[in-house]
C-alpha cells in the first residue's frame, strides 16, 4: 500500500476519520476465506494421504508431482497478478483449487512425521499466528520498513533453501528452518497491518473490494502454511 495513504490510517486511528462501514465485513472475509481454505488443505492432505491410490498416483509419478508443483505457483501468480481482471466467481475457484493442490502435496507431511508432532506443530503454528496478525492488527507503528527487509530476506531464504539441495547440510537446514520462523513470524505481522490498511481505504463492500479481500487471505494462508512448515522441520528433528 502507498506510503502517503498512511497518513489517511493515523487519523482514522485518532478519530479524524469516521470508520468505513464495509471495513469490519471485508476484515471478517479475510479471515474467514484464509480459514476455510486451510480447512480445504488440511482435508485434502488427510483425504489423499489415506488413499494409496492417490499416494501412488501423486508420488509416483514425476510428472504429475512436478505438475502439481508448477500448478500451485501458476495459481499463485493468476490469483496475485491478475485478480483485478477476474469475477469475485473466478477468483474464487482459483484460490479452492490452490488450497485442494497444495493439500495434495502436502499429504506426504502425514508419512515424514507422526500426528502427534503434526498435531502440536499445528496448535503452535496457530498461537503463533495469531498472537502476530494481533500485533499486525493493533499496533500503531508503520511496519513498511520491516516488510521491506524481510522481502529481501525472504529472498535469501530462497537462494540458501536451493544451495542447500545440492549441499545436503543437516546443521544448514536446521538454521534455514530457524530463520524462515523468524521471516514469517514477521511476515504474518506485516501483512495483517497491510490488508488491515488496504481495507480502511477500501470505498465500499463491492466486489472489487472482495477481491482485494481474498487476495489478502491469499497472503495470510501463504505466511501461515510457510510458518507450519518451518516449524515442523524443527518439532519433527527433535521428534
Amino acid at each position: 500500500m502507498k506510503q502517503e495513504n498512511w497518513t489517511d490510517v493515523e487519523q482514522y486511528r485518532d478519530g479524524n476519520y469516521a470508520l468505513s462501514s464495509a471495513f469490519p465485513a471485508l476484515m471478517r472475509k479475510v479471515f474467514v476465506w484464509m480459514t476455510l481454505a486451510l480447512a480445504i488443505t488440511g482435508i485434502t492432505a488427510f483425504g489423499v494421504a489415506s488413499s494409496p491410490a492417490l499416494v501412488a498416483a501423486i508420488f509416483g509419478s514425476k510428472v504429475l508431482f512436478w505438475g502439481l508443483i508448477i500448478a500451485e505457483f501458476g495459481l499463485v501468480m493468476a490469483i496475485s497478478g491478475a485478480i483485478t481482471r477476474m469475477s469475485l466467481s473466478t477468483a474464487t475457484l482459483l484460490f479452492v483449487l490452490y488450497s485442494i493442490i497444495n493439500g495434495a502435496t502436502l499429504s506426504v507431511i502425514f508419512f515424514a512425521f507422526s500426528m502427534a508432532v503434526i498435531a502440536k506443530t499445528f496448535f503452535i503454528t496457530a498461537g503463533t499466528f495469531g498472537l502476530m496478525a494481533l500485533v499486525g492488527y493493533t499496533t500503531k507503528t508503520d511496519l513498511t520498513s520491516m516488510g521491506k527487509l524481510l522481502f529481501m530476506a525472504l529472498l535469501g531464504l530462497i537462494i540458501a533453501t536451493v544451495v542447500n539441495l545440492f549441499v545436503q547440510s543437516t546443521g544448514f537446514d536446521l538454521i534455514i528452518s530457524y530463520v524462515g520462523v523468524l521471516i514469517f513470524v514477521g511476515l504474518t505481522a506485516y501483512d495483517t497491518q497491510k490488508i488491515k490498511q488496504m481495507c480502511l481505504e477500501a470505498p465500499n463492500g463491492g466486489e472489487m473490494s472482495q477481491k482485494l479481500a481474498l487476495l489478502g487471505a491469499l497472503t495470510l494462508y501463504l505466511d501461515f502454511i510457510n510458518l507450519f512448515l518451518y516449524l515442523l522441520r524443527i518439532f519433527g528433528r527433535k521428534e
